[in-house]
């Protein structure tokens, strides 16, 4: 079924939005959230959280034209909300260790609930990634939003691991330069 129509059922409550957009996004939405979380079962509970979440805030949002990345958006907001959770308990030692990754590349002292600033840094973001090849960009992003393994990457893409750690050291090192450029303190 086609996105705005299911977007229609949730703005008229009607639940039948709930299991069709299970169908058609669920599995991207699980594979999203196990490959943060590590764990089927916990992976599976944030789909079912992911739902609610997305009942919960259709209406007011109408997302006809991005359901997809409004859910995947959802999900791994939750995903990473849990491993947060999860973390005040124990660190998860891939996340930290991407978290470290990234953050050489963004500025210091960066709050996020600046949200004008945030918003000004995803668009300086999005026109560095627009720059990058398909191959780099695809690397860079499977790593940090979806946050797959080096391993996974290489397969998925065909490429060897150290070709994959290469691209995203040297990517991570573009950004860093660009967002310089850009006026950010690194």
């Amino acid at each position: 079924m086609d996105d705005s129509k299911i977007v229609d059922l949730f703005l008229r409550r009607d639940e039948t939005a709930l299991k069709l957009t299970e169908a058609k996004y669920g599995k991207r939405l699980f594979g999203l959230a196990s490959s943060i979380l590590g764990d089927k079962e916990t992976a599976s509970e944030c789909v079912n959280d992911t739902l609610l979440k997305a009942w919960d805030s259709i209406p007011p949002n109408e997302p006809r034209k991005f359901l997809a990345a409004y859910l995947l958006r959802i999900t791994r907001q939750l995903a990473l909300d849990r491993i947060r959770e999860d973390s005040a308990k124990k660190r998860s030692a891939s996340v930290t260790e991407l978290t470290r990754e990234i953050e050489e590349c963004i500025p210091s002292g960066f709050d996020m609930t600046e949200e004008l600033e945030a918003k000004e840094l995803k668009r300086s973001i999005n026109r560095f990634l627009d720059k990058l090849s398909r191959d780099k960009r695809d690397v860079f992003i499977r790593r940090y939003w979806f946050m797959d393994p080096v391993a996974d990457i290489a397969s998925r893409m065909g490429f060897g691991e150290s070709k994959v750690k290469t691209m995203l050291f040297r990517t991570r090192n573009e950004l860093r330069s660009y967002l310089e450029k850009e006026g950010y303190r690194v």
